[in-house]
């Protein structure tokens, strides 16, 4: 087989070098596996004699051989928020005879596979955390990570294609850009990624068409700022970047007495931002204000009708710094969506020296981007791994990326949590691949309990092979917050639960709790809306039963909810 790979390199243009043949071979896996101790020796003499190179990645494109034996026609959706430029792409998704739709959020996935269903086309969802399968499904909504780029398609979407350029996820796109395999593939996206994906794209010999797309309503920035809180009105929109502003904002404008917020921001479960979304846009609710920071900027249908920046300023995990063009814009652009209540949109700030920067955005073109990103595939870290002498992933990673040579439209991705991880595994007898996907698991290394979760989860696998949720959480133990820093503990315990159903996708039968694990996330959901639903200011005695305690009394029985909920009984009564 390996001699039959060798082979095939025929296929390549003959401008490519050698070393370009040998790493569009290391995709087959029968040379992969041809790397053994019987000819390590042959393989690491070749490579340290230079002639060709495992750190050379200036022709990514090659890492995906089924995707080059078609010439795909490529269109680039290109347009404002809100100018109907995704839908046009999820419509012809809709009419193909299979196909695939890559987005950025568990959000954006889950509302993509549930219009597909909708217009009965079975459409199965697959992100990190979630498996749904639909008989008969030739459709699949996922986040772009797990995109598969060995499946066969007629047609393909990705969205969202400027985050190419993001630092740390940015190789996701390329990897779907570059990879997918279809006969159509439709890319949705700000115009500021048209120059990178055209150029990207030229190596490909696939056939690029750009369709410009104009925004469906209009979005009028205000040359006054929000002035006194008791101007807000029903379907405003206050953003801010941290959660205490956003509680502090949250209660300001509920003490008014006017209306009731809703809050939507980045580390709240995915279920409780979904629904209070939904409870914002929700006509009889009475939430009918909603207080966010920039997590609204994609994935979430929000009939707004107003955007007030509190400040256009936020703490970016490094520093303090302004908002970007596109960053403003993009939250922006949320205001006046095609179709709602709220045919036009407004955007404002309450600070007046705010303004100017925020009408010079909303008039400037976003940067050009310049560069995609890009990141090694296991394939290549494991045979550099075997020529290296070493199982070790930190120094694998770091010797790699230190030599990793790139053309000037890519950029390596920064993996400074990749490498944080390395060194926890790094202690453990685990195997390069494990060790390889405990670090691409989703754990927030800046907050403690998640790294501790994946601490001892990395441990007990490493120990016994299995892994028990019990072992290290207590179900029943979980209460309504009542405190901020209670609120943010329990946003910690939900991320180390989604983690631990991340691992049991990869891990097979070694991460067995799966259903409790989900079961739990759902009671920390509720837990965290019974927090949202008694921070809301209201009148003495008029308390009002929230909707999620009703479905938990469907899906549960009473004497386990009231270990979470004391006081359900009475609510009954």
């Amino acid at each position: 087989m390996a001699a039959a790979a060798l082979l095939r390199r025929r296929a390549l243009p003959s401008s490519c070098r050698h070393d370009v043949y040998i790493r569009y071979l290391l995709s087959y896996s029968d040379l992969h596996s041809s790397v053994n101790s019987a000819n390590l020796r042959f393989w690491r003499g070749y490579h340290n004699s230079g002639k060709f190179d495992l750190t050379d990645m200036t022709h990514p494109h090659l890492w995906y051989p089924n995707a080059r034996e078609k010439k795909r026609k490529v269109f680039l959706h290109v347009g404002p928020t809100n100018s109907g430029k995704t839908h046009n792409a999820l419509k012809r998704l809709e009419a193909s005879s299979s196909g695939v739709y890559c987005g950025p959020l568990r959000l954006l996935a889950r509302e993509v596979a549930k219009r597909l269903n909708e217009a009965s086309v079975p459409c199965n969802l697959t992100t990190g955390q979630e498996r749904e399968e639909i008989e008969g499904a030739k459709h699949n909504s996922v986040t772009v990570e797990m995109a598969d780029v060995t499946t066969e398609y007629q047609c393909a979407v990705i969205d969202e294609i400027q985050m190419v350029g993001c630092r740390t996820r940015g190789f996701s796109f390329t990897r779907a850009l570059l990879g997918l395999c279809s006969d159509e593939l439709h890319v949705c996206g700000d115009p500021a990624a048209v120059p990178i994906i055209q150029r990207l794209l030229e190596a490909t010999g696939d056939v690029v068409t750009v369709q410009y797309y104009e925004r469906l309503s209009p979005l009028v920035p205000l040359k006054t700022t929000l002035g006194s809180f008791s101007n807000i009105k029903e379907g405003d929109c206050m953003v801010t970047f941290s959660r205490r502003e956003i509680y502090k904002l949250k209660k300001k404008v509920e003490m008014a007495g006017k209306h009731l917020c809703s809050v939507v921001y980045g580390s709240l479960p995915p279920e409780t931002r979904t629904k209070q979304a939904t409870m914002f846009n929700d006509e009889s609710s009475h939430l009918n204000v909603l207080v966010a920071s920039d997590a609204i900027g994609m994935g979430l249908n929000l009939n707004i009708s107003r955007i007030i920046f509190s400040t256009l300023k936020k703490f970016d995990g490094v520093c303090t710094r302004e908002l970007t063009v596109p960053e403003i814009k993009q939250i922006a652009g949320r205001a006046g969506r095609y179709g709602s209540k709220f045919p036009v949109g407004e955007v404002t700030c309450l600070d007046a020296e705010d303004l100017p920067l925020l009408h010079s955005s909303l008039k400037s073109p976003s940067p050009i981007i310049k560069r995609a990103g890009l990141f090694p595939t296991f394939d290549l870290l494991s045979v550099y791994s075997r020529l290296q002498g070493t199982v070790f992933l930190h120094p694998i990673l770091e010797r790699f990326l230190e030599k990793a040579k790139l053309s000037p439209d890519y950029f390596i991705a920064d993996c400074e949590d990749m490498l944080k991880v390395a060194v926890i595994v790094d202690e453990l007898p685990l195997g390069l691949y494990d060790k390889y996907l405990f670090c691409q698991s989703p754990v927030d290394v800046n907050d403690d309990i998640s790294t501790q979760g994946l601490i001892q989860f990395a441990e007990n696998y490493a120990k016994k092979g299995i892994v028990r949720l019990k072992e290290i959480f207590t179900p029943g133990t979980l209460r309504v917050p009542k405190t901020h820093n209670q609120l943010k503990e329990l946003e910690s315990v939900h991320k180390v639960l989604e983690l631990y159903v991340w691992l049991s996708y990869r891990f097979d039968d070694s991460f067995p709790d799966r259903e409790l694990a989900d079961s739990q996330k759902l009671i920390c959901s509720m837990l965290i809306e019974e927090y949202l639903e008694r921070s809301g200011w209201q009148q003495p005695g008029q308390r009002r039963a929230l909707p999620s305690l009703r479905k938990l009394s469907q899906e549960y029985d009473a004497p386990q909810l009231r270990k979470y909920f004391p006081e359900i009984d009475a609510r009954s009564k």
